[in-house]
């Protein structure tokens, strides 16, 4: 044995050299170890469907994101844009934006011959504090408003006139104050847009739908507030008469003032008072309803003083609300955020 290696020394150098040459071949060739599948090339299906290309985004520009919770369903998707105060438009608001041709009734026809009626009607309760929409339209004004179809009827996120009677734009913004039960509309400044009886009938309510000017045969104003809501007397008085006219009235009262003023309350539900009885300013006579030739949940609020039909605004005065300091913030953001919904979908028509 000991010849062997002292005598032949090149067989032994032989047998290490190719076993020293096979493990490096196998180290250099072996194939990489399988991963978990990452990604699919596009337009090939996955463990998670078919994944599209994905093209780079430029620097600086935002994209919004889409983001479904997991309590959520595809249907109840919620779509969350990068940049706050700026929304994406929600696809049920129609647009319309149109140049005053004839009255204002009948360019909103001509633009939806099967909603323009509902809508001028809605949209003329904004702005009809600021200017007679019957008399001060002029041929050129301009209307925009984002509207849509609600469970009470035509509903309006945002809507502006452009007048030349007034030489400027009025813009209305939907907002609800964290202290009111109702939304209501302003301006871009944080001044509500309708004003406010001082002595008022009601301690809160949606809207006022019709004012005395607004109609020629319309003799007060109308308040749309839910049935139940809390009927008040506007000053002292004596109740001088309860449900007559029914027909046409409905539930109502008729309540004197000192100075002969007769004050009628007009649709109620219920009454809480009987002829002959003496209120003092604010209390609680009845509440309001939907009785008598009417359409929909409301008060009419009528004054009289002999022949004469007086303006409830003229008698009472009226006072502005604001927007108070701690929700500018917030009301801020929202008209943004309408402006970008009005704005956006325009672009896109």
């Amino acid at each position: 044995m000991s010849q062997i290696h002292s005598g032949r020394p090149w067989l032994l150098y032989g047998l290490l050299t190719t076993s020293l040459s096979l493990n490096l071949y196998m180290v250099t060739h072996r194939p990489p170890p399988a991963r978990p599948a990452l990604a699919v090339p596009s337009g090939e299906p996955g463990p998670l469907g078919t994944i599209e290309a994905i093209e780079p985004t430029p620097r600086g520009v935002s994209v919004p994101v889409e983001v479904v919770p997991a309590s959520m369903t595809p249907a109840t998707e919620a779509r969350i844009p990068v940049e706050s105060g700026v929304a994406m438009s929600d696809p049920d608001w129609s647009i319309m934006d149109e140049e005053v041709t004839h009255s204002l009734s009948r360019t909103f026809a001509a633009a939806d011959p099967e909603n323009g009626a509902a809508l001028s009607a809605v949209y003329s309760r904004l702005f009809h504090w600021d200017i007679d929409l019957r008399r001060d339209l002029r041929k050129g004004d301009r209307i925009r408003v984002a509207w849509k179809k609600g469970d009470n009827g035509i509903e309006i996120a945002v809507a502006s006139l452009k007048s030349g009677k007034l030489g400027k734009t009025l813009t209305a913004y939907r907002y609800q104050r964290r202290s009111d039960d109702f939304p209501s509309y302003w301006l871009e400044d944080g001044t509500e847009i309708a004003r406010r009886l001082k002595e008022s009938p009601l301690s809160d309510y949606e809207m006022v739908t019709s004012l005395l000017k607004d109609r020629p045969s319309h003799a007060g104003m109308d308040f749309k507030a839910p049935e139940g809501t809390a009927v008040l007397a506007t000053r002292a008085g004596t109740v001088t008469r309860t449900n007559w006219n029914t027909r046409a009235n409905g539930k109502c009262i008729e309540l004197k003032f000192s100075d002969g003023t007769l004050a009628k309350y007009l649709h109620l539900s219920k009454t809480g008072v009987k002829p002959g009885q003496r209120v003092a300013n604010g209390a609680v006579l009845g509440a309001s309803g939907n009785t008598g030739r009417s359409t929909a949940p409301h008060l009419h609020y009528q004054l009289n003083k002999g022949k004469r039909v007086l303006d409830p605004i003229t008698v009472h005065g009226t006072m502005t609300r604001s927007i108070q300091p701690g929700e500018r913030n917030a009301f801020g953001s929202d008209v943004a955020r309408l402006d970008a919904l009005l704005g956006n979908a325009l672009a896109r028509r």
